[in-house]
């Protein structure tokens, strides 16, 4: 079954694509031998993240039209909020990208984190590499914008946007230090707002500091995606950045590239490593012997953790 599968969603088969993440996600049998027979991928991965309110799904869906009149095929994961009771999806309205959910170019899947604390899916990096062997021309990963915690997402694009408002001032000077580490770019979506540009100079000045840890310049794009003013050029900066990312590094200029590859597969590595030591950990039944144990007035969530450490 699961070579089959691999050879059908090499061949552009969505509908097996689609099954094959529903299997990965709930860890069908087979399904990490499976993720070891995958080909390697240089897909580039496109990381869209930011706070909520930001706009980032109106964006992406700008960004889909773009690429999508260029003939490109393009793989969509969007990833909404969870419940902290049934860890099902919050926010799973994708009703900004309807327009293409039955175009044969795009492919969206919307993931919840369930529970997860870097606010994406437990399963995004398999579920990723996964899609990474369709033939598509890039893989959009849109998050769900929960703040500091999203430099997680530094881990698995090889691109990763930044999508602010001019009224996000406050919220810079507090992800500010990650947000320096992460970004490829930052994206000022809503750029009719009064004092834009103010914000943007002012953002370039709180970069100033970064640049030097960076090959080139971190851009800075004005987009107003709702008129898909901006779109054009963040797609050309996109394209120059990719191609920087992925030309021969046979000279040292490439250097700081390899690293931060270097790192990016670290950070998978350890995830996935992460992940797999906690497969045998069941949180509903855990959550059925912390109902008996806090009962006990002298309960210490320290030492009943302890027997699983």
């Amino acid at each position: 079954m699961w070579q089959n599968l691999l050879q059908e969603i090499m061949n552009g088969k969505e509908k097996s694509l689609a099954r094959c993440i529903s299997l990965i996600e709930n860890e069908y049998e087979g399904y990490f031998d499976f993720l070891q027979q995958l080909p390697n991928s240089s897909t580039p991965v496109i990381g869209i993240t930011g706070p909520p309110g930001a706009g980032k799904s109106t964006l992406v869906d700008a960004i889909i039209e773009a690429l999508v009149n260029d003939n490109k095929k393009v793989g969509i994961i969007c990833v909404d909020p969870s419940s902290p009771f049934n860890l099902g999806a919050i926010l799973g309205d994708r009703i900004r990208m309807s327009n293409w959910y039955n175009h044969p170019n795009v492919f969206i899947r919307s993931l919840a984190t369930r529970g997860s604390l870097g606010g994406l899916h437990p399963k995004i990096i398999e579920i990723t590499d996964v899609m990474k062997t369709a033939p598509f021309d890039f893989i959009i990963v849109e998050t769900v914008g929960v703040g500091q915690s999203e430099i997680e997402i530094a881990g698995l694009a090889d691109l990763t946007a930044v999508v602010l408002v001019p009224e996000a001032g406050d919220e810079i000077q507090t992800m500010k230090a990650g947000l320096m580490e992460i970004a490829d770019m930052f994206i000022v979506n809503k750029a009719d707002r009064p004092d834009a540009d103010i914000f943007v100079r002012n953002l370039r000045m709180m970069l100033a500091p970064a640049f030097h840890n960076h090959q080139q310049e971190i851009k800075i794009i004005k987009t107003i995606a709702t008129k898909k003013e901006g779109i054009e050029e963040f797609v050309k900066a996109m394209h120059e950045i990719q191609s920087t990312k992925y030309e021969a590094t046979e000279s040292n200029q490439h250097q700081t590239q390899n690293t931060k590859r270097s790192w990016l597969l670290t950070e998978k590595a350890y995830h996935i490593i992460q992940q797999n030591r906690m497969k045998n950990i069941n949180k509903n039944l855990l959550k059925e012997e912390i109902e008996v144990a806090s009962t006990n007035k002298d309960f210490n969530l320290y030492s009943f953790v302890k027997k699983y450490i």
